[in-house]
């Protein structure tokens, strides 16, 4: 079974493709985004690539490139194709694989089947990048929640913002997660700026023990 995570969030724009250049960083993996929705500023991968300065071989062409910035399952309508769980298998990798997600865990893919979905599919621990500021709580928490009853295998947290001891606790605490990483606002968005940040924990106790 291949070796990897799979990248969600608890909400868009919440900073999953910062902590996915993160991740790849720190475990030396491989990028792959399977689902990329809008291309008016570049793709994911794109940002990612440039982010980490990393060779092209350590990036996987999505399998789904879509025009408009939308759930997946409205801008497939919208470029006329439809997105079905049986279009993704896992590629062969040497490297630990860093999929990265569109949207949270319920984004539809298509009329029947949501982002968690394609997570179970997929097989792989998924770590759950999360803000810090206020709302949080409630968004991890329900995220999380939803995963557990989907029988979905949770890494931990990332969470990604200015420090807040308080919400991080809580998270820690009701969720009964590890808090894998903290990213903060960072002027200097670069591969060093990443590099320089240490995980919570090493990187070898993120996989969750079987």
């Amino acid at each position: 079974m291949a070796k990897g995570f799979f990248i969600t969030g608890t909400d868009t724009d919440v900073g999953k493709t910062v902590a996915s250049a993160f991740v790849q960083l720190h475990t030396d993996g491989t990028y792959w985004k399977p689902i990329q929705s809008g291309l008016e500023d570049g793709t994911d991968t794109q940002f990612v690539k440039r982010l980490t300065s990393l060779e092209d071989d350590r990036f996987i062409p999505s399998r789904f490139v879509l025009n408009a910035p939308l759930s997946p399952h409205a801008a497939a309508k919208l470029d006329g194709v439809t997105i079905e769980l049986s279009d993704f298998s896992l590629p062969c990798c040497s490297r630990p694989l860093v999929v990265e997600g569109a949207g949270g865990v319920m984004v539809p893919l298509n009329e029947r089947n949501f982002m968690i979905d394609l997570m179970a599919t997929l097989k792989l621990p998924t770590i759950i990048v999360a803000r810090t500021a206020l709302g949080t709580i409630n968004h991890t928490l329900l995220t999380i929640s939803v995963m557990r009853l989907a029988g979905i295998s949770i890494a931990g947290v990332i969470l990604n913002g200015e420090p807040n001891e308080g919400n991080k606790e809580a998270i820690m605490q009701y969720g009964n997660v590890k808090i894998l990483a903290e990213i903060p606002r960072l002027s200097d968005l670069s591969k060093d700026s990443l590099l320089s940040l240490s995980p919570n924990l090493p990187t070898s106790e993120w996989w969750p023990s079987a």
